[in-house]
């Protein structure tokens, strides 16, 4: 509740002072029934559907801005995958990735500030697994949890590199 009436304030959608005081109310709350109308009159968050890239032939990327699932399943197939998170804005405390190497590979590419939180499920495969993030994670940044195989294309976790910031100041 805290989480989402400061997401209000920062939307533009209610001011300092009435943060306040819906904050006193819902720090007091002593039920789900009594934290109801502190945002009735604010939007409701849809849930975005989980996203699934699939590399297939000729390869998939998800770059620029778009909106971040919780969850996301990623197949290399033969022409691999580019996931770009570096230009997202992202207020999810956790993000759970499913990547499957397979033939072509996987390329995650976060901000800096973000780094992957879990990866014991991850099968290297023949491909492997590389996770070049740095291992602090700054505070209001997701989690990142990587599950899957590296196949034989292998997945990659990284920070953008010079090619990947010449880019975005285009």
């Amino acid at each position: 509740m805290v989480e989402r009436l400061n997401t209000a304030v920062a939307e533009g959608r209610l001011d300092v002072s009435e943060l306040e005081v819906r904050l006193d109310l819902a720090l007091n709350a002593k039920t789900y029934a009594d934290l109801a109308p502190l945002t009735a009159d604010l939007p409701q968050d849809k849930p975005v559907e989980p996203l699934v890239l699939k590399g297939g032939m000729n390869g998939e990327s998800r770059t620029g801005r778009w909106r971040v699932p919780a969850q996301i399943t990623v197949y290399g197939g033969m022409g691999s995958v580019k996931l770009d998170f570096t230009q997202t804005e992202c207020r999810l405390p956790e993000i759970a990735i499913e990547a499957q190497g397979q033939t072509g590979g996987v390329t995650i590419v976060v901000p800096d500030g973000w780094a992957v939180t879990d990866a014991s499920e991850m099968n290297q495969g023949l491909g492997g697994f590389k996770d070049k993030t740095t291992s602090e994670r700054l505070p209001g940044t997701p989690r990142l949890r990587i599950t899957g195989s590296g196949g034989t294309g292998g997945v990659v976790v990284r920070h953008p590199n010079r090619w990947d910031r010449r880019r975005q100041k285009r």
